[in-house]
């Protein structure tokens, strides 16, 4: 048995777990100076099956992970859930051969999906959204002359929400949301209106990072924000809100690549770009439901930071965010923010911080956190990195479905 091999993998799986050789040495029920040796090949000619299969445990990965370089098995949340089934469908849905709903129904619906997805009522979203794609592309598709360009963009808007609901699970969903994407830009150039095709096109941004393309997707929300700058300028607080949100898009699509000094200067010369938008419109308001002014600027530079793994720069961000502004924002903002605190409490290592963090976000969204891939994959990194997970901790993990 080549035991520097071993002990190079634990290495490996203990860095990637946030475990310091102390943290390790502690679950094992050994010093720092074993698992230094163990990590070194020193320890053991052969190490102990009983040992391998304990470090396995701790480390939360098959046995066969710690014997060979083989490929890992596809991880948790590699398929869509199940209640993102039957917005899917809806998507590859033929047109129904019955009357569509009014415009005026539509909208009101409309209103009511995206204050959900707000709300981080998602469950609800997996409800309405099908009905509402068929019955928008049933409106868009029978409207009249005159309601053509009303009608296209409410079908923009449905497909720009359906984008946003399947982008919550990440790569499991990233080919139907991408569908929804492009069908969401397509029906906004048919509107004709600035705002919806800039929209959109946030959208299909974002898809082309999940693509593996973020160099094509900075250059698609770039572009699409020099082209219609003057338009929206024109249309006010709503379309400088849609001008600072492609900004915004175009600094997390940059910071999607490994970390380089260019690309760091890159993406914050955009996030700085969104911030003089935002000192135009010169407040926080929830124009399209973008929630863009100062306060989101500040959150996405924090999220900026953390794509890079700056976890230090990030919480320094966070700590000059102004607590009356946050609490303007929606469930969906102050989450997702809590869940980047403990996203960056981790990298610098408070895992008590960002327990915390985690178990504030559970109370104030639960399914923010449990049922979306990457959060609970963050949960699951706290509990394994915690040598002694505290109950609420553990309940958490387990309402994840993880083992606590």
């Amino acid at each position: 048995m080549d035991t520097s091999d071993i002990g190079r993998r634990i290495a490996y799986w203990r860095g990637l777990r946030g475990f310091t050789q102390a943290d390790f040495g502690q679950l094992m029920g050994q010093t720092k100076r074993w698992v230094q040796s163990l990590e070194g090949g020193q320890r053991q000619q052969d190490p102990r099956l009983s040992v391998l299969v304990r470090a396995a445990d701790v480390l939360r990965v098959p046995l066969e992970q710690l014997l060979s370089d083989s490929t890992p098995p596809p991880p948790a949340g590699s398929t869509p859930p199940a209640d993102a089934l039957g917005v899917i469908d809806a998507l590859y849905s033929p047109t129904a051969d019955t009357d569509p709903p009014s415009l005026t129904a539509l909208q009101r619906r409309l209103v009511y999906c995206c204050e959900a997805f707000q709300a981080c009522h998602y469950a609800a979203l997996a409800r309405e959204l099908p009905s509402l794609i068929v019955g928008a592309g049933q409106a868009a598709h029978s409207a009249a002359v005159g309601e053509q360009s009303d009608a296209s963009a409410v079908l923009s808007r449905v497909y720009q929400l359906t984008t946003s609901y399947l982008h919550k699970y990440g790569p499991a969903t990233a080919i139907p949301a991408a569908l929804a994407a492009d069908r969401a830009l397509a029906a906004a150039e048919r509107s004709g209106d600035p705002v919806h095709i800039g929209a959109a096109t946030r959208r299909v941004s974002k898809s082309l990072v999940y693509q593996q393309r973020p160099e094509a997707a900075v250059e698609f929300a770039t572009a699409a924000a020099r082209r219609l700058s003057v338009d929206l300028t024109e249309r006010g607080p709503l379309g400088l809100s849609t001008l600072g949100m492609l900004y915004l898009s175009a600094a997390l699509a940059a910071s999607s690549q490994d970390r380089t000094t260019a690309r760091v200067r890159a993406a914050s010369g955009y996030v700085d770009e969104a911030g003089e938008v935002a000192a135009r419109q010169g407040a926080d308001l929830d124009e399209d439901y973008t929630q863009f002014g100062p306060t989101n600027v500040v959150l996405h530079r924090m999220d900026v930071m953390l794509r890079f793994e700056d976890g230090w720069s990030a919480l320094e961000t966070a700590n000059g965010l102004e607590p009356e502004a946050l609490a303007g924002m929606t469930r969906e903002r102050q989450a997702g923010h809590l869940v980047s605190v403990a996203r960056g409490s981790l990298l610098t290592r408070r895992k008590g911080e960002a327990a915390k963090a985690l178990l504030e976000a559970d109370a104030l969204a639960p399914e923010e956190v449990r049922g979306r891939p990457d959060t609970v994959n963050l949960v699951k990194d706290v509990v394994g990195s915690t040598p002694n997970p505290g109950a609420d901790l553990r309940a958490l993990a387990e309402r994840c479905g993880l083992r606590a």
